[in-house]
């Protein structure tokens, strides 16, 4: 059952939402060569703790991180750490999420580290397109289908593939609630789209093929190619007046 819900729920969720992307903001700043991720994830967990919030990601089915901070080919739930320092011409797709009064908070951005290539340059751009492209779609009277269908097809037909085995999600009270917002799909299917609808649409794309795989510590995905993947969330509730994006500041 897709939960609707409230003015007064939706802006606690803004609340979050924006406090997780203020955190992504300030981040920015720190990402250069050199830093090791294990770094970001310091500084989250310092910078949640003063804002008075919670990690949403931390202990959450066992993850031991308030950050997850994936380079390259990581596609999403690297474990930050010591000894993954960053470096000239990487990507990094950093993700994090808060709880606060009770409502979650879950935005990702993917990040160059200092000069990065053209065709780095170029999937960010696309990604972070279709997620925009895909809010758009979130209106009174459309279908999920339509949301899904839009990041799909932005990112094939500038050559580039989707993750499957990962999706978007609603969120509230709880991280993930129905339904599953997926990257792919058919337009004109799926729930009709209504007041109070709250969804996690984020976006995989990767520079190769849409296969990925788990590493041993049964968190991190990987592309199986070795390709770029690259990452961008936004949080974004159904209204009379459009989708309102709840993690822009």
């Amino acid at each position: 059952m897709i939960i609707c819900k409230s003015a007064a729920e939706i802006e606690k969720l803004r609340r979050s939402g924006r406090m997780v992307r203020e955190l992504l903001e300030e981040i920015k700043g720190l990402v250069r060569p050199g830093v090791t991720t294990l770094d970001l994830e310091n500084f989250v967990a310092k910078r949640v703790k003063e804002l008075g919030a919670k990690p949403a990601f931390k202990g959450y089915r066992g993850y031991p991180c308030c950050l997850c901070a994936s380079i390259n080919s990581e596609v999403i739930h690297a474990i930050p750490s010591p000894r993954r320092a960053l470096r000239e011409g990487d990507i990094v797709s950093l993700d994090t999420g808060v709880i606060l009064d009770g409502y979650y908070g879950d935005s990702a951005v993917t990040l160059p580290v200092g000069a990065i290539s053209d065709s780095a340059q170029r999937l960010l751009k696309v990604t972070e397109e279709a997620l925009e492209l895909a809010i758009q779609k979130a209106r009174l009277g459309n279908r999920l289908g339509d949301v899904c269908f839009t990041v799909q097809q932005h990112a094939e037909k500038n050559g580039y593939s989707v993750v499957r085995e990962f999706v978007g999600h609603g969120i509230g009270k709880a991280m993930h609630e129905e339904p599953q917002v997926p990257n792919y799909g058919q337009a004109g299917h799926g729930p009709v789209l209504k007041p109070g609808m709250v969804f996690a649409i984020e976006p995989m794309v990767n520079a190769g093929g849409p296969d990925v795989r788990v590493l041993g510590d049964n968190w991190t995905a990987v592309t199986v190619d070795g390709g770029l993947s690259a990452h961008f969330e936004h949080m974004v509730a159904v209204t009379q007046n459009g989708p309102d994006v709840l993690t822009r500041i």
